[in-house]
């Protein structure tokens, strides 16, 4: 099975920049690299941030771009959206209570996506019906479980990323601890890092985003960072006994060398690219 993870697109006003990037033209770069090498992709998945500032605008060309993809794409919701618009252009989006949480089928397993999403807060939340909600389909699904939400569920050392992760993260590992075993990773984004840990033993990992990127600035007491890192999206590979992650720059535009092959009697100490 082939995954794709694209997560804080953050699609603006046509025109408009962010960090002196243009997040739509950059979203378009996404796809057009992803479909190029992986148009055998199973799902994509796309976890969050969708709009810059949740406007129905952006929700309704993100709507008509992805209808014409490939394969199926299923969204998460960030902090940077809003609910009440999302679901206005996109109403099957809205699950039991409202909340942008469902159920998918995939080839190997099922993923679930997760709401944590709060009202005027970048931070993220996770609430008692939400977290009742994940716990009735894990208990009534069979493994693997792949879990796709937008916040990062474990502290990064980073004060000021710190104030705004999932501020639920106990209450969600609650929900999960009785049925981890089944869980094989979960997927997140909001920091705009490459980042991977584990959740009381659930690994969990996170690209960077398709347009501005972060910095681990770990002195930051206020302020969060920004550097002019390369753009990039994930491609999960998975088996029944494996998964394996890559986070591809897309945005970098210098050479590829071919290097040498694999094999030990090539590498010659007098004709290896160094």
């Amino acid at each position: 099975m082939k995954l794709l993870q694209l997560t804080d697109i953050h699609l603006t006003t046509p025109g408009n920049t962010i960090a002196g990037r243009d997040p739509n033209a950059n979203f378009e770069k996404a796809l057009a690299h992803a479909l190029e090498l992986h148009s055998d992709a199973d799902a994509l998945f796309i976890t969050g941030d969708l709009s810059d500032w949740g406007e129905a605008d952006d929700y309704r060309r993100l709507k008509a771009r992805i209808a014409a993809l490939p394969m199926p794409v299923h969204l998460c919701i960030g902090n940077h959206d809003d609910r009440a618009t999302l679901l206005e252009v996109f109403p099957d989006l809205a699950g039991e209570g409202g909340f942008v949480q469902h159920v998918i089928d995939l080839p190997i397993g099922t993923a679930i996506t997760l709401d944590t999403w709060g009202p005027e807060s970048h931070a993220g939340h996770f609430c008692e019906a939400r977290a009742a909600w994940l716990s009735d389909q894990l208990a009534t699904l069979d493994g693997p479980v792949w879990l796709f939400m937008h916040h990062n569920p474990v502290p990064l050392g980073i004060a000021p990323m710190d104030q705004i992760m999932l501020l639920d993260a106990e209450r969600l590992a609650a929900a999960v601890a009785p049925n981890a075993a089944k869980i094989r990773h979960l997927f997140h984004g909001h920091c705009h890092l490459p980042l991977s840990g584990t959740l009381h033993g659930i690994p969990f990992s996170a690209p960077r985003g398709t347009n501005h990127q972060g910095w681990p600035d770990f002195a930051a007491t206020r302020m969060l960072s920004g550097a002019d890192l390369m753009e990039a999206y994930a491609v999960i590979l998975v088996d029944r006994n494996n998964t394996m992650i890559h986070m591809v720059e897309f945005g970098y535009g210098g050479d590829i060398r071919s290097e040498n092959t694999p094999e030990y009697a090539d590498w010659d100490k007098l004709t290896m690219v160094r």
